[in-house]
């Protein structure tokens, strides 16, 4: 079922709400985020959200103008959004024989022309299976939006197509600018585990240094020879990853760290309480993955920014089993109250794939 009793002249193009992918578990957190992003942008509807899907949707109650709503669908704004889009078509009770026919002719009633199409499934128990259907789906697909005109590969600007199955009859049709959705496909960066890394928590951090800071800011304020310092390092696959990056780092934690990451030569361990130890000169990055209340990290990150100790950081906010969105409200608010008289500052949080039960945030001063 497409949106034909209310159809979108082909000159100009609409869209019907906003979908966003989330990891199984988190789509409360996400429909949260939705409804109060939505709302911020004078937005009439409601959101949809079943737990376990790894998704949610929000559903206007009346037509948007797209490219006014793709603007601000940047896949940072939400915490808990892998991906975030404007919708416009919902297909149903696709034909087994066809499942390209329908999807190209709501594709067509768009509006709009594509560039390149993803076909791509949430991340849940239930949509996983989904994987191969949508590797078989996807060239025959492309092949019929290019036939009918839809996908022009050649022309540039245009927008993104994605085709999101939440199961094999059900379609969602969405679209994105190239500049503002997330560089890996459905939000998911599968990253390799480096064999030399302690532990598989240096993915975390690769995640966040690859998809939380642009690549002028990896370029400029992550260079070779500069100084880190990781407040709870051992076993050390944070300071690893510094490492790998020719960072030298100040690796603080009682407990030991592993030989892989010491055969660096360029982590020093100090064994040290994270909470009271500090340089005695500022260094370029502090980054810390303790297990601790919140509210105490989020304290001590603004009070190494604040104090000028560090000039980036990039941490992660173990969040509690409920209220995940107060918790990270919270942690805002104290980072505000700290900062609020040192000058404006960036804080970006996102719920990253490789983790699980925190959030992964990025602090620096604005210069």
């Amino acid at each position: 079922m497409t949106r034909e009793d209310t159809p979108t002249p082909p000159e100009e193009a609409h869209a019907w709400g906003l979908i966003a992918l989330c990891r199984a578990g988190f789509e409360r957190e996400l429909a949260g985020e939705l409804d109060a992003f939505a709302r911020e942008l004078g937005l009439n509807g409601y959101v949809r959200a079943n737990e376990g899907t790894g998704f949610a949707v929000f559903e206007a109650v009346e037509a948007i103008d797209f490219a006014d709503l793709a603007q601000y669908c940047d896949w940072h704004a939400l915490v808990f959004a892998r991906t975030l889009m404007p919708w416009f078509a919902r297909v149903d009770d696709l034909p087994e024989g066809d499942r390209a026919g329908p999807v190209v002719e709501a594709a067509r009633a768009a509006g709009q022309r594509f560039s390149t199409l993803a076909v791509e499934h949430p991340d849940s128990d239930a949509a996983r299976p989904l994987s191969g259907f949508c590797r078989r789906v996807a060239a025959p697909l492309a092949k019929k939006l290019a036939a009918r005109g839809a996908m022009r590969v050649s022309r540039k600007g245009l927008a993104n197509l994605h085709v999101i199955f939440t199961d094999e009859k059900t379609a969602w049709l969405a679209a994105s600018r190239a500049d503002r959705e997330a560089p890996w496909p459905m939000g998911i960066a599968r990253l390799r585990m480096p064999r030399e890394a302690a532990s598989r928590s240096t993915l975390k951090l690769a995640e966040a240094i690859l998809g939380m800071l642009t690549e002028e800011e990896r370029t400029v304020a992550m260079r070779a020879g500069m100084r880190a310092v990781d407040l709870g390092a051992a076993p050390g696959g944070w300071s690893w990853q510094l490492a790998w990056r020719g960072l030298h780092v100040t690796a603080i934690d009682n407990g030991p760290m592993a030989d892989s990451v010491m055969a660096t030569s360029m982590v020093e361990h100090v064994r040290a309480d994270g909470f009271t130890w500090r340089p005695k000169r500022a260094v370029d990055w502090l980054v810390c993955d303790m297990v601790e209340q919140p509210s105490r990290i989020a304290s001590l990150m603004a009070e190494w920014i604040g104090t000028a100790r560090a000039r980036h950081a990039i941490f992660n906010l173990k969040l509690p089993m409920k209220r995940r969105l107060d918790a990270v409200a919270q942690c805002r608010s104290l980072i505000e109250k700290r900062l609020a008289s040192v000058g404006p500052f960036e804080l970006r949080i996102k719920h990253l794939y490789h983790d699980r039960e925190e959030v992964t945030a990025y602090l620096t001063l604005r210069r």
